[in-house]
């Protein structure tokens, strides 16, 4: 396997060569230019020419670049500018000092280059080390409570820190739990071991290194050398983060572990919360079903029980008890459609809604749906407005159950002798439905929480009974067609209740004969 220090490596050797065979063309043509050309033969001269060159290819390149370049400029002033010109011989003592001040003076120069460049470097190394921890930082913020969500920070770390492999190791109460990510590198388990129970003895602090102890090279069964830094969640070590690739400052990979240990923490928060808040959930769910099945339950008992009573007695007339019997059937049926609400939302939670398609005429949802909610809407006046030119691909069943539960909410809420319009609408999308009233309209705080189950606002308490199931299992048989419903108010008052069934849909077949 190939890692990433080592394409750094051998990127670095080759820009050396690069760097030094650019030094060695520039002092040949200096060399030819002034030999040649120009007819400059003062050794002072020609020696600050050669500084220049070494001075930028010490900017540019590495001290030992540097220093090549500084032996190979001594040599070409002694041999083509110092007397006797054309051989080594220095027949002068005073050039041997000339030529070894010059040859410090690259040195000196080289090395100082060198070390600004570096302290350059460096800082340029920290602000972006500092942008990547920021980075990644703001990718532990935007962890959810997911699966995924350690595997995730692997791979944000990997990616952050260009990295080939990094693994956030958790101890399990039998094995550890691996999150990896990249590949070729396989750890010992007997490392980790050691390495966690270094990492939860004393804990010391390295200001040179700038780490806290704990941290251990290993060399793994593909012979690959990762680093194991302890998690630390306070001085608590929770855990080991593996890393192999690019050398990144230890300093930085104890930042990376501490913020790996806060993001583990969150995860476990998060899903405790989670938990915490569908139990209390549920808590406000039954007591909310319970209040609603005592309320809507007592009600049509204690009619159905004045009404019975009432047939015994023997001074009604026979109109009377025509009219105790229909209350009887009335909220007889009443408690029907209300065990049938429990039964549907019952099958929505355990997903035992199941799509059922047919080709349907949207005028045959319309009507089946009236029909079933026809006691609701009796007071009203029904315009409907159905496609007639096309048939779509639905469970009529459970989208005319879907549209009876919105009228049945606009018969209950809008008033007496006012309009309710249905309009059914065929695109290329698919099926809407949509029912508007003339009623009250709905209240800015009860809009977002309008479909959730057993909520009902204020007002609607105020104005009917009611359990709050119905527009909960229109959206639950909606969702079992891939659905979707929502509602509005509109402009010239009232409320609108649109559901959408994305669906295919085709002409509708000519009468007698058969449908394609």
């Amino acid at each position: 396997m190939v890692t990433t220090n080592a394409i750094f490596a051998l990127g670095g050797r080759f820009r050396e060569v690069w760097h030094l065979a650019a030094g060695v063309a520039a002092l040949v043509l200096v060399t030819l230019i002034y030999r040649g050309l120009v007819g400059i033969s003062n050794p002072t001269v020609v020696a600050f020419s050669y500084l220049l060159i070494i001075l930028l290819l010490a900017a540019a390149s590495t001290l030992r670049v540097a220093v090549a370049a500084s032996v190979l400029a001594v040599l070409a002033v002694n041999f083509y500018f110092l007397p006797p010109v054309g051989t080594f011989t220095i027949a002068d003592p005073q050039n041997w000092v000339a030529l070894l001040a010059f040859l410090a003076v690259s040195f000196v120069a080289s090395r100082l280059s060198l070390v600004a460049r570096q302290r350059a470097d460096d800082a340029t190394e920290r602000r972006d080390e500092l942008n990547r921890l920021f980075d990644l930082s703001r990718d532990i913020l935007l962890t959810t409570e997911s699966r995924d969500a350690v595997d995730d920070l692997a791979r944000y770390m990997t990616r952050r820190f260009s990295l080939d492999y990094v693994c956030i190791c958790l101890p399990g109460p039998e094995a550890w739990h691996l999150h990896e990510s990249g590949s070729g590198v396989i750890l010992d388990r007997h490392e980790l071991d050691l390495a966690l129970a270094t990492a939860r003895g004393a804990l010391e602090f390295d200001a040179q290194t700038r780490t806290y102890g704990g941290h251990r090279r290993v060399v793994t069964d593909t012979g690959v050398e990762a680093l194991l830094v302890p998690l630390r969640l306070g001085t608590r070590a929770v855990g080991l983060l593996a890393t192999a690739g690019r050398q990144v400052d230890p300093g930085t990979l104890d930042a990376i572990a501490g913020l790996a240990a806060i993001a583990i923490e969150r995860v476990k928060f998060l899903e405790e919360r989670q938990a915490a808040e569908r139990v209390r959930h549920g808590a406000e769910l039954k007591s909310a079903l319970l209040a609603s099945l005592g309320h809507d339950l007592r009600t049509p008992l204690t009619a159905i029980g004045v009404a019975a009573n009432n047939l015994r007695a023997s001074w009604l007339t026979e109109t009377q008890r025509v009219e105790q019997l229909d209350i009887v059937v009335s909220e007889v049926e009443r408690l029907n459609r209300l065990f049938q609400n429990i039964v549907d939302m019952a099958r929505i939670d355990t997903g035992g809604v199941d799509a059922e398609l047919e080709w349907v005429h949207p005028s045959e949802v319309v009507d089946a749906a009236v029909q079933q909610a026809q006691r609701a809407v009796q007071d009203h006046q029904l315009v409907i407005d159905a496609e007639t030119t096309k048939v779509v691909q639905v469970d009529p069943r459970l989208t005319a159950a879907a549209l009876a539960h919105l009228l049945e909410n606009a018969g209950q809420y809008a008033p007496a002798g006012t309009a309710i319009a249905v309009i059914a609408q065929v695109d290329d999308e698919g099926l809407t439905l949509a029912v508007r009233d003339r009623g009250p309209g709905i209240s800015a705080q009860d809009l977002p929480r309008l479909f959730e189950r057993f909520y009902r606002g204020a007002s609607a308490r105020r104005l009917a009974f009611g359990t709050g199931m119905g527009l909960a299992i229109t959206r639950g048989l909606l969702a079992a067609q891939g659905g979707r419903v929502w509602a509005e108010n509109m402009p010239g008052g009232g409320a609108c209740f649109t559901m959408h069934v994305p669906t295919a849909s085709r002409i509708r077949p000519a009468p007698g004969t058969e449908s394609p």
